[in-house]
């Protein structure tokens, strides 16, 4: 099997864990988002932890802690991050991981849009035409809905700029993901210790404190560690194997399959307001995709070195 074969199918497994999750997010449902949130964190610095020791990489990201702007530039992404992964999370326990999965779908056009205006990357009408797809999307479902798709928007603008402040660190992502999970660690362990040691019920209005009462729950709670990190190690691979335009046709498959299980599964209301929003962004999607695959060719001879 050749490299970029076993790229390919890491992508592939990557995106089938991350598209199959809210069956895994849906079982911890009784469970508060703010604590799953918090044990992801917890669970995400202990695996990752394990992996640096393993590979000898302490070092290196010992060594991110060492620039003030780029302590910073983490800390934003931790904020930003943590409000993705709550969000989602959130969304999937209250019955809108239509929602979520829109969300995700709009996002590499979103990526696409902040690229434009922040690094000032010249777009072709082609990609100008996507965004405009997308964007019509958003308000047939505002119109359709009479309610604007704030999860979707929230999701897709959050990972947007977490994306815009990772190309400012010159690190790969299980060391970067350490990082800024190592600066949401304390969050989540003065929140587990207010949950399990002093009663706090916060929002919910009933007791906290999940782990540890029943096996089953526990060993979720301690897997969302890995929910989070393996994707992400498989991802790290696959980026350095296949080509990234197939890498970025493939992540097609997280929000898709996101999408059948909230409605064939969950058995969420799926409109024909969103039967036509999710058709403007497939179009956008496949025109992008398919642009990009005609460019790229062109790309590399002008830059053979590369």
């Amino acid at each position: 099997m050749s490299e970029t074969v076993k790229g390919v199918a890491a992508m592939v497994l990557a995106c089938v864990i991350w598209g199959l999750s809210p069956l895994f997010y849906k079982a911890l449902a009784h469970v508060p988002p703010l604590e799953v949130l918090s044990h992801r964190t917890l669970w995400s610095f202990v695996l990752f932890i394990g992996l640096m020791m393993f590979q000898k990489r302490v070092g290196e990201f010992l060594r991110l802690f060492t620039n003030a702007r780029v302590i910073w530039v983490i800390l934003m992404a931790a904020i930003l991050i943590s409000t993705n992964w709550g969000l989602f999370i959130w969304s999937i326990q209250v019955g809108r991981a239509v929602e979520s999965s829109l969300g995700y779908y709009i996002f590499p056009l979103v990526a696409v849009l902040l690229g434009a205006i922040i690094f000032r990357e010249k777009l072709s009408q082609v990609q100008w035409f996507c965004v405009a797809l997308a964007a019509m999307a958003v308000i047939t479902l505002t119109i359709g809905l009479q309610v604007v798709p704030l999860v979707s928007l929230a999701l897709a603008i959050t990972f947007g700029f977490y994306g815009v402040l990772k190309k400012h660190l010159d690190a790969g992502p299980v060391i970067s993901v350490a990082a800024e999970v190592t600066l949401l660690l304390p969050l989540a362990m003065i929140w587990l210790y207010g949950v399990h040691l002093l009663g706090w019920q916060g929002l919910v209005g009933r007791n906290l404190g999940i782990f540890g009462q029943n096996s089953f729950d526990t060993l979720l709670l301690i897997l969302s560690g890995a929910v989070t990190a393996v994707p992400l190690i498989l991802f790290s691979y696959a980026s350095r194997r296949a080509p990234l335009s197939v890498v970025g046709l493939v992540q097609y498959l997280n929000p898709t399959l996101q999408g059948a299980i909230a409605v064939f599964v969950f058995q969420e209301v799926f409109t024909l307001w969103h039967m036509i929003a999710f058709a403007l962004i497939w179009t956008a999607l496949g025109l992008y995709s398919w642009e990009t695959l005609l460019r790229k060719p062109k790309l590399q001879a002008e830059r053979p070195g590369l």
